[in-house]
């Protein structure tokens, strides 16, 4: 697989995700995650808290919204 296959299949993945959370329905939330799905670092109370169902620490957020995530 080369570069392109592989950011291909991850905008798919991707775009996949984002449209199955856009069609749950909005009573199904859960809490936010307590550690970082990434990094593993704890997220801060005051970001899961003004973040409702959050799972990343804001750096990692950050660098997934760019799509940095080729770690």
């Amino acid at each position: 697989m080369d570069e392109i296959d592989a950011a291909q299949k991850a905008e798919r993945l991707f775009r996949e995700g984002a449209l199955a959370s856009m069609r749950r329905p909005k009573t199904a939330t859960r809490e936010s995650l307590t550690h970082c799905v990434d990094c593993g670092e704890e997220i801060p109370e005051k970001r899961r808290l003004a973040v409702p169902n959050c799972c990343r620490c804001l750096g990692c957020q950050e660098e997934h919204e760019r799509g940095d995530t080729w770690r």
